[in-house]
């Protein structure tokens, strides 16, 4: 948690305000409060997957976000291999022993939080019981943290099998287990947590701020949210897509101006960049894909490797996004970086040395570029199977998003032309798959220089 000053101002006789300025001790209770969001439910209904997303998000718009996760400290302290009778409520000795679990990471998320570390932490775990939840929220409170309960509830039993199976093939409680012995163990293991399982009630908790998500976003359930993190979390999980799906994520084909080593403007595809649009178009055809929707930006090398695509697969639904226009270079548009370089040292060397935070004059930052594109995340959230034909900067701020990476090492993902990222949104993470298709493209990544910023290198697109 950050310091804060306090400024005691009064005016003088000759009506001059004099400032003293007092530096104070961190107080949760006044400022940058720490904001603690507790999962509820069942094993099998999406919990860690909204953890996780969650925490993606938080961090993708600034806040240091971190998820403890009870299974892992269960493993860590008492082993993967537990039998259903482990979670039986009447196992009195299985009971401690989840309980010094629970401790022991409500210890190392109140560090995190009060190290200055971390302004919000996800506490990922069933807490199917009032008496749990009140051990948290207790905890929390003695130690001048919000809280915040997300509880997911599930009557779908196709979802459930679905998540099930899931949980089957990621989870590490049993990667050593065959898929039948596997899926008969959870569901004892649900069955087990079911037998005390007391959900939450706006009669019983009408106290606490939360939020109830029932199958799968069908129905929500809102209670006494608090504060900008609680709102901007409603907010998200709202949108928030628990189904499987697929998003594919891809730049335009090249164009003359990466030839050129040129930013910015509105180029036309290169000879290269056309041939890589109609192998792409092969390549969606292929993945046979009902309904396909592809977005692009407005900018002409979007559109018209998305023809090609529209020409090649039925029932193409396409929509051309101003949020999804590269990042603005301002008076640096449509010039190469030696020109930049030679026209404006300044900006040049202010850019290589932090380029998450710099703006170009008359421009953009990557920080206002993630800022722009919140709106095209909470559509994605929404979505089924998509295609996005964007740009650099653009696809770097996607990426960081569903693979989690930290902010100030957005800009340097590389992101080269002429490649499909495949992302599949999984409890555990997010699979990538990438693929080419043996068109040549210039290279527009380039790795900066520890050594000294004129050396430092940046990109183009």
């Amino acid at each position: 948690m950050r310091s804060s000053q306090s400024v005691n101002s009064s005016i003088s006789a000759n009506g001059y305000i004099n400032d003293e300025i007092t530096f104070l001790a961190p107080c949760p209770k006044l400022c940058n409060v720490p904001t603690v969001i507790v999962m509820v439910g069942l094993p099998a209904r999406g919990k860690t997957f909204i953890a996780r997303k969650l925490t993606h998000y938080l961090n993708w718009i600034g806040y240091k976000t971190k998820v403890f996760n009870l299974g892992e400290y269960r493993r860590k302290n008492f082993g993967a291999t537990k039998p259903p009778s482990f979670y039986h409520p009447d196992n009195k000795e299985a009971v401690a022993s989840r309980l010094k679990c629970c401790a022991l990471a409500l210890e190392d998320m109140t560090e995190f939080l009060k190290s200055g570390s971390g302004e919000v932490a996800v506490f990922d775990a069933t807490n199917t019981t009032r008496a749990r939840r009140k051990f948290i929220y207790d905890h929390c409170d003695k130690n001048g943290h919000k809280v915040f309960f997300i509880e997911s509830c599930l009557e779908n039993p196709e979802i459930e099998m679905q998540n099930i199976t899931e949980v089957k093939v990621g989870c590490p409680d049993y990667k050593d287990m065959n898929a039948e012995d596997a899926i008969k163990d959870f569901k004892a293991r649900i069955e087990n947590y079911r037998l005390a399982y007391q959900p939450l009630s706006v009669d019983y908790d009408r106290k606490l701020s939360f939020i109830k998500i029932m199958n799968v976003g069908e129905q929500y359930q809102i209670n006494k949210v608090e504060g900008f993190v609680q709102s901007k979390s409603v907010y998200y999980l709202m949108n928030m897509n628990i189904i499987p799906r697929t998003i594919y994520l891809v730049r335009h084909g090249e164009t003359e101006y990466n030839q050129e080593n040129r930013i910015g403007g509105d180029p036309q595809l290169s000879d290269r960049g056309v041939q890589f649009a109609e192998k792409l178009a092969e390549f969606m055809s292929g993945e046979n894909i009902p309904e396909l929707k592809v977005w692009t930006s407005q900018l002409r090398r979007t559109v018209q490797s998305a023809e090609y695509v529209s020409a090649a697969v039925s029932n193409v639904v396409t929509e051309k996004w101003k949020a999804l226009n590269e990042i603005d270079a301002g008076i640096c548009d449509e010039l190469t970086y030696n020109e930049i370089k030679e026209k404006f040292p300044e900006e040049y060397k202010a850019r290589s040395e932090s380029k998450f935070y710099y703006r170009y004059p008359r421009g953009e930052s990557y920080e206002d570029l993630v800022n722009r594109l919140e709106p095209v995340i909470m559509e994605l959230e929404r979505k089924r199977d998509i295609l996005v034909i964007c740009h650099q900067g653009v696809m770097r701020c996607l990426l960081a998003y569903f693979l989690d990476h930290e902010l100030t090492a957005l800009p340097w993902l590389e992101v080269p032309l002429h490649t499909v990222f495949k992302l599949s949104p999984t409890a555990y993470g997010c699979k990538e798959e990438k693929f080419t298709f043996g068109v040549d493209a210039v290279s527009t990544h380039h790795i900066p220089s520890i050594e000294s910023s004129e050396n430092l290198q940046t990109d183009l697109d």
